[in-house]
């Protein structure tokens, strides 16, 4: 595929090749733990907020367990399930945010507790995607 590409008046001319990837083996795009916030209440039900909504990110009785968005979007595949053993750096899910999708991976190895949004779900950065034991 062939793109034209403008940077300060000047036109440049790309081709680009577009190749399907197993989102499961594609690098973290983003440090999960940097979008780690505190807190002490424990979470009863997924959040699923959408844009604009202002609802402040749930709290999880133990944020070293917790996954949470590194930022707002979409979610659109869950890889990992609840119950499943999965290892630090491992796919969990993937998001999609501004037409690009980013690659969400298990900041600690462990078993999946619960998985706290489904395909199609809008989060915002910050709410917790996925806790573990």
């Amino acid at each position: 595929m062939k793109l034209r590409i403008t940077l300060d008046d000047k036109t440049f001319e790309v081709e680009v090749e577009v190749a399907e990837a197993d989102h499961a083996s594609l690098p973290p795009a983003y440090p999960v733990g940097s979008a780690r916030l505190t807190g002490s209440a424990t979470a009863s039900t997924p959040q699923k907020a959408t844009a604009g909504a202002g609802n402040p990110p749930a709290t999880v009785a133990d944020e070293s367990k917790a996954c949470r968005s590194p930022v707002s979007g979409v979610v659109v595949k869950v890889v990992a399930a609840a119950g499943a053993s999965i290892n630090a750096g491992d796919s969990i899910l993937i998001l999609e945010a501004m037409k690009m999708e980013t690659n969400i991976t298990a900041p600690v190895s462990g078993v999946i507790a619960d998985i706290k949004v489904a395909q199609g779900d809008r989060v915002q950065t910050g709410d917790v995607l996925v806790e573990f034991v």
